[in-house]
């Protein structure tokens, strides 16, 4: 029976993760100190953010299920080419972690890869169910081959960010 409700609960995640309804993207624009940044979700500073040196660490030090309030600097590796309702953000060569934004509540340029960012909010890891990995390559574009290959869960790191910077 846990395993069927399971089963409800993701394939609900999974259909609502990328909507096709349209949300208005609504940006601010902030200076600090000599940086001029679009601002998008709640209002947030540059101060005290950790670099992604200093992010990998923190969630190496973390296990499945466990949540960190904190705050980071990346440059968006890749964006949700249907909307912006999510981006990764490289911690390493070979380790990114998948941001999603609380509640639904904004999305990032479409055109934004490559950009640099400061992210707040909440950090944490999770296994990634293989359709939902589908669903992802999918929303960025891969080919029918690419997502086929995807045949296995993955152990991520994830972050909800309640507010983001980015670098103009």
């Amino acid at each position: 029976m846990k395993i069927i409700i399971k089963f409800c609960l993701l394939a609900i995640l999974v259909t609502t993760a990328c909507k096709s309804e349209k949300k208005e993207i609504v940006t601010k624009e902030t200076t600090s100190k000599f940086t001029t940044y679009a601002s998008f979700g709640d209002k947030i500073t540059e101060e005290k953010a950790l670099s992604t040196k200093g992010m990998l660490v923190q969630y190496n030090s973390m296990k499945i299920g466990d949540t960190i309030d904190v705050k980071f600097a990346s440059s968006i590796k890749e964006v949700c080419s249907k909307k912006g309702c999510w981006m990764k953000l490289p911690l390493n060569e070979t380790t990114e972690t998948m941001v999603r934004f609380k509640d639904y509540g904004f999305f990032m340029p479409l055109d934004a890869n490559g950009k640099e960012v400061i992210v707040a909010g909440k950090a944490f890891v999770k296994e990634t169910s293989v359709e939902e990995l589908q669903h992802y390559a999918e929303d960025a574009g891969k080919t029918k081959e690419e997502i086929a290959k995807i045949t296995a869960p993955k152990k991520e790191f994830a972050f909800e960010a309640n507010g983001v910077l980015m670098k103009k």
